[in-house]
């Protein structure tokens, strides 16, 4: 069996298959359902010109494979009283990711992880009530943590979601 063909193992568990090519109708599906994450299978049928079976099977395929990982709301966090958004840079002892990761993971208004290249080891994404939160956050909560070397945060203004397009 060639090396791409075979099972990757997952931090998380048993061995996860490579992943099937996504052919045009599977991306279209993807992308109405970014758009619309409670669109019926009827509709997304009709969009994709596929039967309801096929568009079904489509996205089961997609779940199961991990393509879809999840359905969800888009949220307003000023209206849902998180008026407070910032990035969060941290520099990291070397090799601690998944100890911070999981840390951060159960920070309150903790909304993206991401381990990255650059001046900087994480970049968080998080969402507080207020500036008194947001800063008992990163004073308290975040210094606490043994492995975050430094800090640096970045006061979110004004933020939008983008629209896949369609």
């Amino acid at each position: 069996m060639a090396p791409e063909q075979m099972a990757e193992q997952s931090e998380h568990g048993p061995a996860v298959p490579p992943p099937r090519p996504l052919d045009a109708i599977d991306r279209d599906i993807l992308q109405m359902l970014q758009a619309d994450g409670r669109a019926s299978i009827r509709s997304v049928a009709e969009r994709v010109h596929v039967s309801r079976a096929n568009a079904y099977a489509r996205i089961n395929r997609l779940i199961e494979d991990g393509v879809i990982r999840g359905f969800g709301a888009r949220v307003d966090h000023e209206r849902a009283g998180q008026g407070t958004s910032a990035y969060i840079t941290l520099k990291i002892v070397q090799n601690s990711w998944r100890t911070v990761r999981e840390q951060l993971r159960q920070l309150p208004g903790a909304s993206h992880i991401a381990l990255v290249g650059g001046d900087f080891d994480v970049l968080l994404l998080v969402h507080t009530p207020d500036n008194r939160a947001l800063r008992e956050l990163v004073l308290t909560r975040l210094q606490a943590i043994p492995e975050v070397l430094s800090t640096r945060t970045l006061l979110v203004f004004e933020e939008e979601d983008l629209e896949p397009e369609g």
